[in-house]
């Protein structure tokens, strides 16, 4: 067996830290993020050719940090070697490695974890964590994602032996075939920890519907982990008794969760839904408190709310754009990171006791596609994130807009010109023509048009998956 990224006394250490912030006061937790921070520039000088440029030969320190310009993913990426303060990182060797399904969550160099971005932002990206990173990221999971308020215990409605597996079946909806970091997280830990491995098992949600309502009415789970534009969709087959699941909790990260939505998972299942915000980039960044509010885990990550041209926004106004700082990442320094999404920033407490600032997520709101099903009268919804993966994962195509024109018809544009774009096209017809038919759809037409520019809204991210206007 290969040994796993995991470092016990880190662990340690890292969940007590984040218990004990969890409740600190804001000075406490202003200092913890301002030490992270020096000590992340002093290593991002010292080993990355990249930051060495931006910071300078004399060194910005944390207190004037602010005036280093921001950092896209693709400029990283196309500096990869420049980036990563380790030299045996190669890019080329993990793009391989990423490409093999059958390596998901095996430790690369006996020492990093590997995953990739799903490419929502047009630009895939491959993203190395250590075991530092990964203990801080575990502790931040167990402890604040379970968290409800200061008054109900730490761990809200599961008790702590339920977390770790016992006496709770774990159900996650997801893209699966690729190193994202949903299923690399989940498959590290059934790894790790047996209880875990024999009580959490992945559903991809690229199967037929019929096929994955049975395949979750067979395991049962207590805990439902998915995509809010999938759960909405389980939530109607409940509605109609196909899904008999009967979860005591619907977690939901990755998109955008509307109160429409959360009220209707929640009525399906009777059962509370709780939303996340995190990302390839950190992946635990925002809980929800028993308020029904985000609150950001300052300690570990800086999020600044921008305007377009990287200026900051008051609070409480949506940003253009948000910079990321990872402050616990030293292998691949992220430092005002352009991630991309539009959030609110609240200096306002939260009622639930947090220290941990709230904030608002305003990513992107894919739609989903109805299209006429093979039974006279029915309809069949094709998922946005899954209809995303099969032109990613099948196709090798990321920047993209796909809407839906009539009922059986789809319109998918390409940034991609000339005889390139026209077979990236043909592949993605054939590839959606085939999903949809899985799904138990009508032959449904693909039209294509290339050399577009693909829209995107004020986060910078496209909208990807639309109805027409």
């Amino acid at each position: 067996m290969l040994r796993q990224v995991f470092d016990p006394l880190h662990l340690q250490a890292a969940t007590l830290d984040v218990v004990s912030g969890s409740y600190a006061p804001s000075s406490l937790l202003l200092s913890r993020q301002q030490q992270r921070l020096a000590r992340l520039l002093e290593v991002a000088h010292a080993g990355s050719a990249l930051y060495r440029e931006r910071l300078g030969k004399n060194r910005i320190g944390a207190a004037d940090w602010l005036r280093l310009p921001p950092v896209t993913r693709g400029e990283l990426m196309d500096r990869f070697q420049d980036w990563v303060t380790d030299p045996e990182l190669d890019l080329e060797s993990l793009q391989a490695f990423v490409s093999d399904p059958e390596r998901v969550a095996e430790p690369w160099l006996g020492k990093y974890m590997v995953w990739e971005s799903s490419g929502t932002s047009g630009s895939p990206g491959i993203f190395v964590q250590e075991a530092q990173a990964l203990a801080v990221y575990d502790a931040l999971e167990a402890v604040r994602h379970h968290m409800r308020s200061p008054g109900v215990g730490a761990f809200g409605a599961f008790s702590p032996l339920e977390l770790m597996g016992v006496g709770s079946r774990y159900a996650l909806v997801t893209a699966t075939g690729g190193h994202f970091a949903s299923v690399c997280s989940m498959e590290r830990l059934r790894r790790i920890n047996p209880w875990i491995g024999a009580s959490a098992k992945g559903f991809s949600i690229q199967q037929p519907t019929a096929a994955l309502v049975d395949a979750l009415n067979d395991y049962a789970p207590s805990m439902l982990a998915t995509y809010p534009s999938a759960a909405a969709m389980l939530a109607e087959e409940a509605e109609q008794g196909r899904l008999r699941i009967r979860p005591r909790c619907v977690l939901t990260g990755g998109e955008a969760l509307s109160q429409a939505a959360r009220a209707r998972i929640s009525r399906a299942f009777g059962a509370p839904v709780r939303s996340s915000y995190g990302t390839s980039e950190f992946l635990p960044m925002a809980w929800e408190c028993a308020q029904g509010h985000l609150h950001l885990n300052e300690d570990w990550v800086l999020l600044e709310p921008v305007d377009e041209r990287h200026r900051p926004v008051p609070p409480g106004e949506p940003s253009h754009t948000v910079l990321l700082t990872n402050l616990v990442n030293h292998v691949q320094p992220l430092i005002r990171y352009d991630l991309g999404d539009q959030i609110c920033l609240h200096t306002e407490r939260c009622a639930c006791g947090s220290p941990l600032p709230v904030i608002q997520v305003r990513g992107r709101r894919d739609d989903t596609l109805r299209v006429p099903g093979r039974q006279r009268g029915q309809s069949v919804s094709l998922l946005p994130l899954a209809l995303c993966t099969v032109l990613e994962e099948e196709c090798g195509v990321f920047d993209f807009q796909l809407q839906q024109r009539e009922k059986g018809t789809l319109v998918l544009r390409l940034a991609l010109e000339g005889a390139e774009g026209q077979a990236a096209i043909e592949r993605c017809r054939e590839a959606l023509q085939a999903f949809a038919i899985a799904q138990g759809a009508q032959p449904i037409r693909v039209l294509g048009e290339a050399g577009c520019a693909v829209p995107r809204g004020r986060s910078g991210k496209a909208c990807r998956v639309m109805l027409a206007n």
